[in-house]
């Protein structure tokens, strides 16, 4: 076969390509889509994209059925996810730890979530709130980490584990502080707001969701939140970063595709979610709850925020000495 025939061939097949690209994309989706959660039923998390499947599928006009697939420190859901076909028509609702924080914390697992997953859109952020009992004599970070040290053996923080969003939150805060406050982790956090609560323990790392109506009671207080910036609605709550510049550690959600879903399937989705996350009832409807949302982005901001975030909990995770298992 001569070189102009080959290179003929070459361009044959990728106009081929185009063109069925284009097709699928103009006849998709022609059938009901399945967004996989890696979460269990009836949580906040299931809220949320119940929520936002809900909007998609009135503005794509087909059903989308939504399917919990929990266990296993999200590894069940995003491995069924993962191997789903790229066709448009299976999407993982995705928590920031499936991505990025479990690549870490297990010594192996049955997928990449960098290479097995092409990420959509953002959907919404979660910060967690530095509470203390009130009873306690501090009322910033500051005031925290001078009692923390000259009383190194009074004080203690609540968390929902080692290898979960709090615990690692708590571990590097105490490195970055030069801190020894000691960790109490809860299976179920619930326990650990009540011992809180009623001063068993003097500190706690929870989800801006579940500690606004403690804050807000007077309850608790409010110390900082782990965001990069202050919340509208907590003005007076200091961000950590504005002890420790470019701390940004928060739970957060995007929507996402096995990897080779079709472009114009992907465009199509981000422009949709874009709308979405941008609607001033959705957006207020998520911030009532605790929910931050930066609107949908676009593909390549989406992609670099996700591959920053999977950057910046590496280090914390080298850093607190954090071994996977």
């Amino acid at each position: 076969m001569s070189k102009s025939v080959r290179w003929l061939s070459a361009v044959l097949m990728l106009a081929a390509g185009q063109i069925a690209g284009q097709a699928t994309a103009q006849s998709w989706p022609d059938r009901p889509i399945k967004f996989i959660s890696s979460q269990a039923a009836g949580g906040g998390t299931d809220v949320l994209g119940r929520l936002v499947a809900d909007q998609l599928s009135a503005r794509l006009g087909q059903p989308i059925i939504y399917e919990n697939r929990p266990g296993g420190g999200n590894v069940i859901g995003t491995q069924a996810a993962a191997r789903s076909a790229p066709d448009g028509y299976t999407f993982f609702f995705s928590t920031g730890a499936a991505l990025v924080t479990d690549p870490y914390t297990f010594k192996s697992l049955p997928y990449d979530p960098m290479k097995d997953f092409t990420v959509l859109s953002d959907i919404a952020e979660v910060p967690f709130m530095v509470l203390a009992n009130p009873d306690l004599p501090v009322k910033n970070l500051a005031e925290l980490f001078a009692y923390a040290k000259s009383s190194p053996d009074k004080l203690a923080v609540a968390t929902d584990g080692a290898r979960r969003f709090s615990g690692m939150i708590a571990a590097w805060l105490n490195k970055l502080a030069g801190t020894q406050i000691s960790y109490v982790p809860y299976t179920q956090m619930t326990q650990g707001v009540q011992d809180v609560l009623t001063g068993r323990v003097q500190l706690l790392i929870i989800a801006t969701p579940t500690a606004r109506g403690h804050v807000t009671s007077g309850k608790l207080r409010a110390l900082a939140v782990t965001s990069a910036k202050r919340l509208p609605d907590f003005p007076d709550v200091p961000a950590v970063a504005e002890t420790f510049p470019g701390f940004d550690f928060a739970g957060w959600f995007v929507l996402a595709a096995p990897t080779g879903v079709p472009d114009p399937i992907a465009a199509r989705v981000n422009r949709e979610m874009a709308a979405i996350m941008t609607d001033p009832a959705i957006v207020k409807k998520l911030g009532d709850v605790g929910y931050v949302s930066h609107g949908g982005g676009t593909l390549k901001e989406v992609r670099d925020y996700v591959q920053a975030q999977y950057a910046a909990w590496g280090t914390l995770v080298k850093e607190i000495g954090l071994q996977p298992e």
